[in-house]
C-alpha cells in the first residue's frame, strides 16, 4: 500500500529518468535531476535538526521552487509556498501563525525574508542546499518513521476575518486525490500539462502530481500572457500543451477576446476548469473550435485537497442553464443537508457537505475555526465520523447530478426577498456581449451593485435584466469595468469589487 507521495517520483524516476518533469520558458528540469536535488535538500534540512515542523519556501515561482516541496518533504518536515506577490501584511500573518525555525529562499528572495520582522531564524539557499550530498540512510531512517496521516503542506487560504487560514494536507488525502483526479483527467506518459496558478495555492496540484505520478511534463505558463490572450494560446502551441486544468476566468479571458479568430490552441485534447460557473455562452465558444476535445467540471474546496467532483460534459446545455459538478470521486461521498442538517427532497438546495478521506487536517494552530467546520455527521450518531461543512449551497437535477448554486454566503434578503446573487450573474452572462460580471450586496445600504465587463452599455443591459428579472432582484447599481479584477489564482476578486463599491 502507497503510504507517501514521493513514492510517486521515485517510481517515475525508474521509468523516465531524462524526461523534462517541470519547466519554464528558461530551462526544464529532469525527473532525475528533481530526485536528486529534493533527496540533496531532505538530507541538508535533517543533519540540521529539522522534522515534522513546517518549512517555508519563498522563492520565485520556478521549476526549483517544486524541486524544493519535495525536498522539504524528504526530511520529513511539511512545506509552506510563499512568494513575493503576496502582500508583505498576508506574510507576517502567516509568519506569526507558523512561527517557523527556517525559510528556503533563491537569489532574488533572500534579502527580503531578511526584512521579515516575524521571523529570526535560519534562511537557506536553494543553490546550496540543492548541492548537499544525499545521505541515503538518513533518508531512508526518516521514511521509516513515516507514517500517511504526517503532514505535507500547508496553504493558506482567505479567512472571512481577515486573518489567513493555513490548510493543512496529509500524505493519504493527497494520494487519494492524486489517484482519482489522474484517473478523471486521463493522464499519462504524453501528457503536456500547463501550469496557470501560483504555486502557493492547492490548485497547481492538478498539474505537479500529474507529472510526479504519471511522467508527464508540467509547463509553468508566465503570468504575464494571461493579459494577451494570442500571446497565451501561441505558448499552448508552442509547448504542444494538450492539457489544462484552468480557473473559468482564464479560459473566458481567451473567449471573450474574439482570440479564435486569429489562434486555436490545436493540440488541446482536456480542458477541466473550475472555482467558478462557466458561462454557457463562453463554453460553447470553447466547444466549437475543440469539437473533439474532452471538457471536466471539477469542483473542490482546499479543505478537501483541492477537488472532490467532477463533471464531463457529455450533453448540449441551453443559456440559462448550470453545467452541473457532476459526483464525487471515488472513496468521497457528498451530502447535501438542509438548515436542520436533514437531507433535502429531491432538487431541493442544502449545504454541499463532504465524508472521506479526502479531508484535510483543518486549520493549523486554530483548532476553534477548525471545530466549526470539520464536524460531526449530522446524520451518524453512532460514531465519531468528520465532515466538511462547504458553505455552498447545492442541488441535485432531474439527472442525479449535483449542481452547484452559490456560496452560503453569497444568499441575501433583499426587499423581502431571499436572493442568490449568483442567480443575478446568470442571467447577466447570457446577455449578449458581455464578457463577466459580479454582483456585491451591502447590507448596511441594504444595494446590489453589479460589476461587469463587456461590449454593451449599462443602459442596455439594465433594460435586458428587467425583461427577465423580477423588480427585486435588479441591481441598484451598475457599473462596466474595462478589466474585473482577480486574485492572484485567476478568482474574480470580491474584495478590490467591495472596496471600489465603498468609494
Amino acid at each position: 500500500m502507497q503510504r507517501n507521495i514521493l513514492e510517486y517520483l521515485e517510481d517515475t524516476v525508474q521509468r523516465f529518468p531524462d524526461k523534462t518533469a517541470f519547466a519554464n520558458e528558461e530551462m526544464g528540469m529532469t525527473f532525475r535531476e528533481v530526485s536528486e536535488v529534493s533527496r540533496n535538500i531532505g538530507t541538508c534540512l535533517s543533519k540540521k535538526g529539522y522534522l515534522r515542523e513546517p518549512v517555508v519556501i519563498y522563492m520565485q515561482k520556478h521549476p526549483h521552487m517544486i524541486a524544493a516541496f519535495w525536498g522539504v518533504v524528504y526530511s520529513g518536515c511539511f512545506y509552506v509556498p510563499i512568494d513575493e506577490e503576496m502582500p508583505t501584511f498576508r506574510i507576517s500573518l502567516i509568519f506569526q501563525n507558523l512561527k517557523p525555525r527556517v525559510v528556503i529562499c533563491d537569489e532574488t528572495t533572500c534579502e527580503q525574508v531578511k526584512e521579515f520582522k516575524d521571523f529570526d531564524g535560519e534562511v537557506l539557499l536553494y543553490d546550496q542546499i540543492s548541492r548537499e550530498p544525499e545521505d541515503t540512510g538518513c533518508l531512508a531512517a526518516i521514511r521509516d518513521h513515516a507514517i500517511d496521516t504526517d503532514p505535507i503542506y500547508i496553504v493558506f487560504t482567505s479567512g472571512s476575518t481577515g486573518v489567513p487560514k493555513g490548510v493543512v494536507a496529509c500524505h493519504r488525502s493527497v494520494i487519494d486525490y492524486v489517484e482519482n483526479l489522474t484517473e478523471v483527467l486521463q493522464i499519462t506518459e504524453a501528457s503536456v500539462l500547463a501550469n496557470q496558478t501560483p504555486l502557493y495555492f492547492d490548485a497547481c496540484l492538478k498539474e505537479l502530481f500529474s507529472s510526479l505520478k504519471c511522467g508527464a511534463t508540467t509547463y509553468l505558463t508566465p503570468k504575464s500572457l494571461f493579459m494577451f490572450p494570442v500571446k497565451l494560446v501561441e505558448f499552448l502551441n508552442e509547448y504542444k500543451i494538450n492539457t489544462v486544468c484552468w480557473v473559468v476566468s482564464a479560459l473566458t479571458m481567451i473567449s471573450s477576446m474574439k482570440t479564435f479568430d486569429k489562434i486555436v490552441p490545436k493540440y488541446l485534447h482536456t480542458i477541466a476548469f473550475g472555482s467558478e460557473v462557466f458561462p454557457i455562452r463562453q463554453f460553447r465558444l470553447w466547444r466549437e473550435v475543440l469539437p473533439d476535445a474532452r471538457f471536466i467540471n471539477l469542483y473542490g474546496p482546499t479543505e478537501a485537497t483541492g477537488m472532490s467532483c467532477y463533471y464531463e460534459i457529455n450533453r448540449t446545455f441551453e443559456e440559462g442553464e448550470a453545467i452541473p459538478i457532476g459526483r464525487p470521486f471515488k472513496n468521497t461521498e457528498i451530502l447535501l443537508l438542509d438548515e436542520q442538517d436533514k437531507v433535502p427532497k429531491q432538487g431541493e438546495a442544502g449545504e454541499i457537505c463532504i465524508r472521506g478521506t479526502a479531508l484535510t487536517l483543518g486549520y493549523y494552530k486554530d483548532h476553534e475555526r477548525t471545530d466549526e467546520v470539520f464536524v460531526q455527521n449530522p446524520l451518524n450518531n453512532a460514531y465519531h465520523e468528520l465532515i466538511y461543512r462547504t458553505g455552498d449551497i447545492g442541488r441535485l437535477n432531474e439527472h442525479g447530478e449535483l449542481v452547484f448554486l452559490s456560496r452560503k454566503d453569497y444568499q441575501i434578503k433583499h426587499m423581502g426577498h431571499r436572493i442568490e446573487l449568483g442567480e443575478i450573474e446568470a442571467h447577466v452572462n447570457l446577455v449578449e456581449g458581455i464578457h463577466s460580471s459580479c454582483c456585491i450586496y451591502d447590507k448596511e445600504k441594504e444595494k446590489i451593485t453589479l460589476f461587469y465587463t463587456g461590449d454593451i452599455e449599462k443602459k442596455d443591459l439594465v433594460m435586458g435584466l428587467k425583461k427577465t428579472l423580477p423588480r427585486y432582484m435588479i441591481p441598484n447599481h451598475v457599473y462596466p469595468l474595462e478589466r474585473m479584477p482577480l486574485t492572484a489564482n485567476g478568482k474574480i476578486d470580491r474584495v478590490t469589487l467591495r472596496q471600489m463599491m465603498k468609494k
